[in-house]
Formats: C-alpha cells, structure tokens, sequence
C-alpha cells in the first residue's frame, strides 16, 4: 500500500459508523489524526485487521526511508565539518557570524555551525534541512534573473515531474479550491508577497525557501466550463543553487506543511 496522500485515502478504509469508540467524535477525525501521524489506524476498534497490516507494511517503508534521509543528512553534516563557512557564506550571500552561517527560510532565521548543528527560533521542518544543508555546501550563488520557470524546465526536473505534479501542485490546488484565504495567511505567515498576476494567473504569490530559490504560485479560479489550476514556478537558477530533486523536497515539504495549517486553524469540518 502507498502512503495515504490525504486524510480522505485514510477514511475509505474504516467502517464511516462515527461510533466514537476511538476517542474522536467522526471517524473522519481519526482519519485526519492518522493522516497526520497523531494516531495509528489500530486505534480504530473497528477496522478489519488486512487494513491494520496493510498500513504496518507502509510504516515499516517509511522507516527504512526514514533510515536512508537520516544517513544522508549525516553526510552532510560531515561535509559541513569540512568546510570553510565563512567562505561558504560570502559565496552564496549569506550572513556570518560567531561561527555560525544564517540566511533566512521563510523569512524566519536559520543558522548552522562548523559541528553542522542548525539554530533556529521556530520549529526546524525535516523537510528543509537537507535543501538547507545542501545549498550551503554546493549553492553557487548565482543572483536571482528574473525568470520564472517550470518545474519540468529545470536540470533533471522532467525525472520527476509527475511526483512533483502529484504531490506538490495538485495537493496546493485543492487547498486552494476551497481555502482562498490560505494565500493570505501564508504571506502573513512565511514573509511572501503577492506579485502582479504572471502568466494571466488570478493570484500569483511569492515564497522564498531559500533566498536564492524563491517559488511562484500562481493559481488560476474555475471559470464556466474550465475548472481550477495551480503551477508552480522557480527563478531560472534553481538548479544552480540548489537541485531540482531539492526544490521537490521543499515544495512537497511546503505542500504538507499547508494541509497541516488548514487542519490547525479548523478549515477542514472534520
């Protein structure tokens, strides 16, 4: 079984009896908990046992998946070892400081030391710390051109394109269909702006992972008989100062992080 997309993929498999007898007052709830790895779907006293081993087998994939981003996060953190940071900094136009090199993410402060240790005064996301990591080592510090690309235009990125499309932009669109006022909240919250509409878009939003790799979303409303779309788009040096399987991280990290919002902030009746 793959790894349940959204909480609905999780819903299709319980009884829908809202019996309460799991604690939750719908089982669409537990699906959300379960979904965002608050609960385990053995909680449910109802659920058949195939589903329990079939949600046991995607867990113990997650673990070895889970291994492997540990590894190489380790890896990492020795090249940073190894690595003159001050240099590192001025290469990529990022600050130093008391042994540490900071740059913003999300407009919020982040900073790593000569051991690879990362300082922050919010929540460090697993998902940024490998983009992190690598666009401190590798970034070329190219200055940002101006022009927005694709996803599928950046080197290597058309190797992963349908993940990208599947698990970033169409996760971001259905946000979008129903919770418009998540644009206004994730520039309230991640320091974006809204731009001149690009590309004949009806919103067009800026983020800024990374100070050199800014992303574009621009989302377009349904109109009679055409429904929604969302795309995302890069500055020309994506892949220069970062990787395009990097920019995929951050944007399915981003595309998450969106859903969890929606979910904390009582968008979603569940």
């Amino acid at each position: 079984m793959k790894k349940p997309e959204n909480a609905m993929e999780v819903f299709q498999h319980l009884e829908k009896s809202n019996c309460g007898e799991c604690g939750e007052k719908t089982c669409l709830a537990f699906a959300s908990a379960v979904f965002q790895g608050r609960r385990t779907i053995d909680e449910c006293p109802r659920v058949d046992a195939s589903v329990c081993s079939l949600f046991s087998q995607e867990k113990e994939k997650q673990t070895v998946a889970e291994k492997n981003q540990e590894d190489y996060l380790n890896s990492l953190k020795e090249q940073v070892r190894n690595v003159d940071l001050a240099a590192r900094a001025r290469a990529i136009g990022a600050r130093f400081s008391g042994g540490r090199l900071s740059l913003k993410i999300l407009g919020k402060e982040f900073s790593v030391d000569q051991e690879g240790e990362i300082y922050s005064d919010i929540h460090v996301n697993q998902w940024v710390v490998a983009p992190f990591f690598y666009h401190v080592l590798h970034g070329k510090g190219e200055p940002l051109s101006g022009q927005w690309v694709s996803f599928r235009e950046l080197e290597d990125g058309m190797t992963r394109l349908n993940f990208f499309q599947k698990r970033c932009e169409e996760p971001m669109k259905k946000l979008a269909d129903t919770h418009t006022e998540l644009f206004d909240d994730i520039i309230r919250l991640f320091g974006g702006k809204r731009v001149e509409e690009q590309f004949e878009s009806d919103i067009s939003v800026v983020l800024y992972p990374l100070p050199l790799v800014p992303m574009m979303i621009c989302y377009w409303k349904p109109e009679e008989g055409l429904g929604s779309s969302l795309n995302l788009f890069f500055d020309k040096t994506a892949d220069k100062n970062l990787t395009a399987d990097g920019v995929f991280t951050l944007a399915t990290g981003m595309a998450q992080m969106f859903e969890k919002i929606v979910h904390k902030h009582g968008f979603l009746a569940v």
